[in-house]
Order: structure tokens, then C-alpha cells, then sequence
């Protein structure tokens, strides 16, 4: 979003929940940036490992991108989180913009790129930062959680905060230190006189207004505590941009929970910020009222939610009704984008684009060549060696003959068994097992398995006769026992439709719509671990809204069995 002087800036945070998704959601990348018309966008929880920075997903015209990704090895936090920064501008070189930036860093501990540091890796730490352990620091910056841009007039963080819940230790830790390592750095800047935006998922809801239905002590919490310390009105340096410019509105939130289907009554959280701090770009006078130029009244015109990004339409209530879950799949993120417009920053001086920026990656620069194309093209030169048969002619000459080698005709051989195996594998649904099988039994004697077919070609049973003709006797038998199968396999249905229809009446209704529950189990560890009970089947709302969940619960009377 630009006027003809290039002043105007749009600044959009949004977690993606999942870059890759999104991109196919809009069919290309390019289309989902350009569907913000911003200048910098800042995506969170892009769900990429470095080695999954392919092209398709960092390469847009006409933008700059930078990413962080984990490098944790730790279980269930490999290929989760990461965070990237697209700069739209008209040239990446020797460029004036403010939207391109000076400078990038990947984390904020100045250690996750190690490497480049060189011998004394480790040793050198961010001004700010060295009062803290340097195992931590690179702990706590190898989630993939933050990237620092510097556009001159200002430094942009785009951060994932980590979720913690209240009874996970180590995380709440993890959460806590994360936090106060980066006011540290933002502190060390706006000392310097340099202007900070932090933008992103904090994972945090300052105030009650900002949740949904929130309990009496909900502002009590010390992640809610220490955001607000950050603000103006606490005594901080920090401007809550959304809720400066709508203070007292209501139901604004930016997150809803994907498993209760709280999108459909709008019973979410506003967790997605957009922060600032530091001085007015304008002259530090004031004005006739005597009051000082601050950025916000100067510099700011707008900030909001862009609801149009939510998966969850007004037209959809119409057509859907969550019952404990939705028989379609609503499309998008979990989240929605909020954005800010800022006015009257002006070009700074002459740069390009910093090293870190993706088009310098070497799998995009096709400097690197994966372990993997490189055994491809190995095996592939091989195959078209071994694909030339030599063979004796009859004057004795060597004569090359085009085909295949004996090792690739067994190997193509073992292909085939392996599939066919593959296929006799694919489970079959339980009303097979009802079924009559369309295979009649072989009332010739022989068993319709190679097991028996082998036995019976070698070694001739009493029971056919010169012609293969089959015994009456035994075909009397073989009748009977069909009779019998069928007679098990539909007492077997019946038995299962009396299972089903015992079930089901098993189910309770709720008490709030007299409605059938829908069964969960707790997968939390602790004493009620693998218990089942049952909820409402509607989605989760305020609980003045009768259409919604009505809240009742019940414990079922046996333990789930786990597999």
C-alpha cells in the first residue's frame, strides 16, 4: 500500500498455521501475498524445515523473504513453528525503499547462525544478551520463533511466542525466559534511540476484554501480567497499536480453538499483536497545546483484524452445524491477520538486500546438491550401463544386444512381488466380514490357496476320479458347509446391529438441547488418562447463547481401551 511518494506503509502479521497450506489455498504464493496489498508481511507457525525452502515457498516477484526455521532435534517440535518476513519493493538493489532492509538476523541471541561467526562462535554474543548463559540463549533461539529486519527508521521483530499450558513446567520456563530475553534485546535498542515493532502470535491475551467468557483471575497470569508491564499505561515503552486505536471494543479476537468450533460464535482470544515504542519521526517540538508528538497520534492511521481471512463465513451457519465436529473442512488458518497502516516514513539511503535474504539460500541459488540427487544420478548412469547385453555371435564375435540386465529383471520381479504382497495387505471394512465371499469353494478337491493347490499337483487324491469329476459325497459336504458360513455370517450381523443400536442408546443427551453427546477421551497423562466421557455435540460459545454448547458433561461408565 503505497501513495506516489512511497511514504505509506502496510504492515501485516498472520499466523499461517502452516505456510505450505496456505499457498495452496490461494494456488501460488504470489497470490497470497498480493491478496494483502502490504508492504511487509509477517507470517508465524510456517511449519518449515531449512531443507524444505524450496523456491515454491520463498520466491514471490516483486518481494524479499526471510525465514527462520527449528533446528531442535527435540521429538514433536522438528518441522513446527519458524517464522518469515516478505518485504514487497521494486528492486532488491541499490534501492532507497524502507520497506527493503538494511540489515536481518536470524533469532535474536546473535548465535543461531554460528557459522558464519566463525572460530569464535559462541563467544561473541548481542550487546544486551551477554548477562545470560550461552547454552540457553541458542536453546531458546533454536525453535525458530523469531527475525529481526532493520528498515532504518525502525527494527521489526516478527515472533512466535511459545505456548505453554499451566501445568508444563519446563515450558512455562521455556515461555517465561523466551520473553524476557527478547525485552532485553528491545530494551538495548530503544536505548540506542532506535524505534522497535515486535508483530506476531504472542500466545498471550493481555486483558479480559481480549478473551471470550474470561474467568475472574484470568489477568492474575504472569505472561498477562508481564504484557502489560510492557505498555505506556503500566509504566513501559510499548504501544498496544490495536487497542490504542480501539480501546474499549469488544469480541475482537484473532484465534479460535480448530477442535470445539468456536469460529461459529466467535469465542476466541486476541493473541496476534502488533507493538511499537520509540520516538515521532517528526521534529521532537510541541505543539500549541503543549502537548509532545508521540508515533502513534503521528504516525499510525489504522489498525485492525481482517476477519475476511477467517475460515468460518456468515453464510455458513446457515449451511453447517457443528455436532462435535463438521462433516466438511473449513479452509484457512485458525488465526486471522492483523494489520497496520503507517504514514509519513520517508526512503532512507541507498542499500540492497541483506545476505540473509532467501534468495541467497544455496538450494534456491542451485549451489547445493542434495545427497539424494546425487545417489539418483549415480543409480540412473548405472541402469543405462547394465541396460547393454553382450552376447556371442556365431563367428564368435562379441554382439551387443539392447535390453536389461538379469539384476534389473530380478529387481523389476521383486517390485511386482512386493506390490501384489501390498495389495492382499489393504484392510478390508467391516461389512466385508458379513459378506458371502464371491469365491465358490473348488469342488474339485483342491483348496483355492497356492499352499493347497501345490499339495494337490503333487500328489492326486482318492476323491477325483479319471475325468476330475467330484465326489457327490463331497460336494454334499461342501454344501453344508457353505450353509453353515452363511448362517454364522448373518448371525454375526445381526449381533453387531444389536451392538450398534445398544450403543447408541447408551449415548445421554445434553441437558441444554436434549441432543445426543459426542464421546472424548482424556489423552492427557494423570489419573483419569484413556477415561471416556461425553460433551454437547455444539460448537463451543458464550454461554448466554442458547445455539451454543451448553457445557454439560459426563464420565461413561468403562475405561477406553488403548490400543
Amino acid at each position: 500500500m503505497r501513495d506516489e511518494g512511497g511514504k505509506v506503509l502496510k504492515i501485516v502479521t498472520y499466523n499461517v498455521n502452516g505456510l505450505r497450506q496456505r499457498i495452496s489455498q490461494f494456488s501460488s504464493l504470489l497470490k497470497l501475498l498480493d491478496s494483502f496489498d502490504a508492504d511487509i508481511i509477517c507470517f508465524q507457525e510456517t511449519k518449515l524445515r531449512r531443507e524444505e525452502l524450496t523456491s515454491d515457498v520463498v520466491m514471490a516477484d516483486g518481494y524479499e523473504s526471510f525465514f527462520s526455521c527449528t533446528r531442535t532435534r527435540d521429538k514433536g517440535r522438528t518441522g513446527y513453528s519458524g517464522v518469515a518476513t516478505f518485504c514487497r519493493c521494486k528492486s532488491a538493489f541499490s534501492s532507497t525503499e524502507v520497506v527493503l532492509p538494511i540489515a536481518a538476523e536470524e533469532g535474536f541471541s546473535g548465535l543461531v547462525d554460528r557459522s558464519r561467526l566463525g572460530k569464535d562462535a559462541g563467544l561473541i554474543l548481542v550487546e544486551g544478551l551477554k548477562e545470560f548463559d550461552k547454552d540457553e540463549l541458542i536453546k531458546l533461539d533454536s525453535e525458530g520463533r523469531c527475525i529481526i529486519t532493520d528498515h532504518g527508521h525502525f527494527v521489526l521483530f516478527n515472533i512466535y511466542g511459545p505456548r505453554a499450558e499451566c501445568d508444563d513446567t519446563e515450558r512455562i520456563r521455556f515461555k517465561f525466559n523466551f520473553y524476557i530475553t527478547l525485552q532485553k534485546r528491545w530494551e538495548n535498542l530503544l536505548d540506542q534511540g532506535r524505534r522497535v515493532f515486535v508483530v506476531g502470535d504472542f500466545n498471550i491475551a493481555p486483558s479480559a476484554i481480549d478473551r471470550c467468557e474470561a474467568s475472574a483471575d484470568f489477568e492474575k497470569n504472569e505472561f498477562r501480567m508481564w504484557f502489560r508491564s510492557l505498555l505506556l499505561q503500566s509504566g513501559g515503552r510499548f504501544s498496544d497499536v490495536f487497542r490504542d486505536k480501539h480501546s474499549n471494543r469488544e469480541d475482537a479476537y484473532t484465534c479460535w480453538p480448530s477442535s470445539t468450533g468456536a469460529e461459529q460464535f466467535n469465542y476466541g482470544s486476541r493473541i496476534d499483536h502488533i507493538l511499537c515504542a520509540g520516538s515521532c519521526l517528526h521534529e521532537a517540538v510541541e505543539d500549541q497545546q503543549g502537548q509532545a508528538h508521540n508515533f502513534i497520534s503521528c504516525h499510525v492511521q489504522e489498525c485492525d483484524i481482517l476477519t475476511e481471512y477467517k475460515r468460518w463465513k456468515p453464510g455458513n451457519t446457515a449451511r453447517y452445524r457443528w455436532k462435535g465436529g463438521l462433516d466438511i473442512k473449513l479452509v484457512g488458518s485458525d488465526h486471522a491477520p492483523v494489520y497496520a497502516t503507517i504514514l509519513d516514513i520517508p526512503d532512507i539511503y541507498q542499500h540492497s538486500t541483506p545476505s540473509l535474504s532467501s534468495r541467497y539460500l544455496p538450494m534456491i541459488r542451485g549451489l547445493q546438491q542434495t545427497l539424494v540427487s546425487v545417489l539418483t544420478k549415480r543409480e540412473s548412469s548405472t541402469q543405462s550401463q547394465s541396460c547393454n547385453i553382450y552376447s556371442s555371435s556365431s563367428d564368435g564375435k562379441a554382439r551387443v544386444v539392447e535390453g536389461c540386465s538379469q539384476d534389473e529383471e530380478n529387481e523389476k520381479k521383486s517390485r511386482k512381488e512386493k506390490k501384489s504382497r501390498k495389495g492382499l495387505g489393504v484392510q478390508l471394512s467391516l461389512r466385508s466380514f458379513f459378506q458371502t465371499s464371491s469365491k465358490l469353494v473348488n469342488v474339485s478337491g483342491s483348496s483355492s490357496t497356492d499352499v493347497d493347490l501345490d499339495q494337490n499337483q503333487s500328489s492326486q487324491t482318492p476323491s477325483n476320479n479319471q475325468h476330475g469329476s467330484p465326489n457327490p459325497d463331497e460336494l454334499k459336504l461342501s454344501a453344508r458347509t457353505h450353509d453353515r458360513e452363511d448362517g454364522k455370517s448373518s448371525n454375526a450381523l445381526l449381533e453387531w446391529q444389536r451392538i450398534q443400536q445398544h450403543m447408541q442408546n447408551s449415548i445421554p443427551l445434553c441437558k441444554g438441547h436434549k441432543e445426543p453427546c459426542v464421546a472424548r477421551i482424556v489423552k492427557k497423562s494423570g489419573p483419569t488418562f484413556g477415561h471416556r466421557f461425553y460433551v454437547c455435540a455444539r460448537g463451543e460459545g458464550p454461554s448466554a447463547n442458547p445455539e451454543a454448547n451448553c457445557g454439560y458433561f459426563k464420565w461413561a461408565s468403562s475405561k477406553s481401551r488403548q490400543k
